[in-house]
């Protein structure tokens, strides 16, 4: 397995394939060792540049998609997409999908009985200006039972997925918050070892925090090199 971690992982910071306490990568990690395959044309390059074009009007606050304001608390998460040389990545698309505030995703497939919340649809996108910077507005999510073992619990997160400059660039990682006490205990979280796992916890930012309104919370993303951001688990959970 260690042949398999080092060819298809960047380096110890990134999750491996099978991490046997996440029980569905037992059976979803592969077996025998990778073949590559050259990359495409197709792959290599894309849109950049274009993504706005291509995907319509960007989504940026998921408070006001729907007739009233969502339950829960209003958030807005910032920070700066940067490549392994600390240089801004400009106008690359971040899509965003997360649980609503009571731990419940829209999806059919979410069957907790968790409240759905009418005026929370849970996703969206930004794209990056000239810097790199982004910003969002959405509410924190809640913590949901995920039956992976007993009493199993996901800390509260949201999905990120980052598109670059081509197809085949994409990176979907998770952001948890901090000092949430479920990070030392979930099996996907601790699928990237410390201290590389804290590249995917924000930080509480006052700044960032609008008064009478939202909390602030500041977190980056590193596409490539030694501060990648760890990418998560094809499951999604």
């Amino acid at each position: 397995m260690t042949d398999l971690i080092g060819f298809s992982r960047e380096d110890a910071g990134q999750p491996p394939s099978l991490a046997p306490a996440y029980g569905s990568t037992v059976s979803r990690s592969p077996r025998q060792p990778l073949v590559r395959i050259p990359q495409t044309l197709t792959e290599l390059t894309g849109p950049a540049g274009c993504w706005g074009n291509l995907m319509g009007a960007a989504l940026a606050d998921l408070t006001t998609q729907h007739k009233a304001m969502p339950q829960g608390q209003r958030i807005i998460v910032a920070g700066r997409v940067l490549d392994e040389q600390g240089r801004p990545v400009p106008n690359t698309v971040m899509e965003i999908w997360q649980a609503n505030a009571a731990g419940r995703y829209i999806h059919g497939k979410d069957q907790w009985d968790a409240p759905h919340d009418p005026n929370f649809t849970g996703a969206g996108r930004v794209i990056t200006d000239a810097e790199g910077r982004y910003q969002f507005v959405t509410v924190r999510p809640g913590a949901y039972p995920w039956g992976n073992h007993k009493n199993a619990w996901r800390p509260a997160h949201i999905h990120l997925s980052l598109l670059g400059p081509a197809f085949a660039t994409r990176l979907v990682t998770q952001m948890y918050f901090p000092d949430d006490p479920l990070i030392e205990i979930d099996p996907i979280a601790n699928a990237v070892p410390l201290p590389y796992r804290q590249r995917m916890v924000s930080r509480f930012d006052i700044e960032t925090t609008q008064p009478n309104w939202a909390l602030g919370y500041l977190f980056d993303v590193v596409l490539r090199g030694r501060e990648a951001t760890p990418f998560e688990d094809d499951h999604h959970d």
